[in-house]
């Protein structure tokens, strides 16, 4: 496995980093660094992880993300086959808390950006007229140099915290990079629920992978992600329900099967419970 946490390496010598993402996957390992992040998804779709939220992902999404929020865009499982020529590609910025010093951060002018910085703490979807226009200044960003391309940030920057098109992403916020043995215990978990969440999950095998009994994962992973194991796992199948519902004419009992439910009633409540409507009312209004 992978470095479950990494940190972008932003020299002293440089203001922030701005890359064009292109390859067949996102990074597949949850991870956390303590630079702030702004993310745009050009290509690519899957499952959608920041703090203790869990989402689909598609093109177009932008997201603005603090220091230390775990984080990761899980592609789907058909962008990690060997033939597929499925690219995920999209454009991220990384800058720290040096990006401006105490004399700067601290004046009058400067009281919206730092309420955005904040805000970050719990990570921020942007959407509407401000992702439209932060999409298209961060394409061009990528070609500029110099003094260019640090007016150009601000200028995003201003955007991004005078926003009302917006809603957060956690529902708390996190102050630490966790550590790289926990980092990797999360990553199993995550590995094998997204491999198996369209059957049956066995949480006596789970836990035995983490060398776990049953009940002392349960009271690790409710400790830990501020919500009990069977919750999460009806949160990943019900985003991928509305994935289903939004991209095929599946029937609805057929989607409720392959996202691992087994009787219809059950889906139906917890798809009202997580998503607020009904999968009928989804499907035909988009809520």
């Amino acid at each position: 496995m992978r470095q479950p946490v990494y940190k972008s390496d932003i020299t002293d010598s440089r203001i922030f980093v701005i890359q064009r993402l292109a390859q067949k996957h996102f990074y597949p390992a949850l991870h956390a660094h303590s630079e702030y992040q702004l993310f745009l998804a050009l290509q690519g779709s899957g499952a959608r992880f920041i703090g203790d939220s869990i989402n689909v992902f598609g093109p177009g999404e932008l997201t603005f993300i603090g220091p230390n929020i775990p984080h990761l865009w899980r592609s789907d499982p058909v962008y990690f086959k060997k033939k597929s020529r499925l690219k995920s590609t999209g454009i991220v910025i990384y800058f720290n808390c040096r990006f401006f010093d105490e004399h700067i951060a601290s004046k009058e002018e400067m009281i919206t950006l730092q309420n955005l910085l904040i805000r970050s703490q719990r990570g921020i979807d942007f959407y509407g007229e401000t992702r439209n226009a932060v999409s298209e200044m961060m394409k061009a960003l990528v070609a500029k140099k110099g003094i260019k391309s640090v007016v150009l940030l601000l200028q995003i920057l201003e955007i991004l915290s005078t926003s009302k098109h917006y809603h957060y992403i956690s529902s708390t916020t996190y102050n630490k990079v966790p550590d790289r043995e926990e980092s990797e215990r999360v990553n199993l978990v995550y590995e094998y629920v997204l491999d198996n969440f369209r059957h049956k999950i066995r949480l006596s095998e789970l836990a035995g992978i983490l060398c776990m009994t049953p009940t002392s994962f349960s009271r690790y992973f409710a400790g830990k992600h501020n919500k009990s194991f069977s919750s999460f796992v009806s949160e990943i199948r019900i985003q991928h329900a509305c994935r289903l519902l939004t991209e095929t004419n599946d029937s609805i009992a057929d989607i409720a099967y392959e996202c691992g439910f087994n009787t219809i009633s059950n889906f139906n409540t917890q798809f009202k419970k997580i998503v607020g409507s009904g999968p009928l009312r989804f499907r035909k209004e988009g809520v």
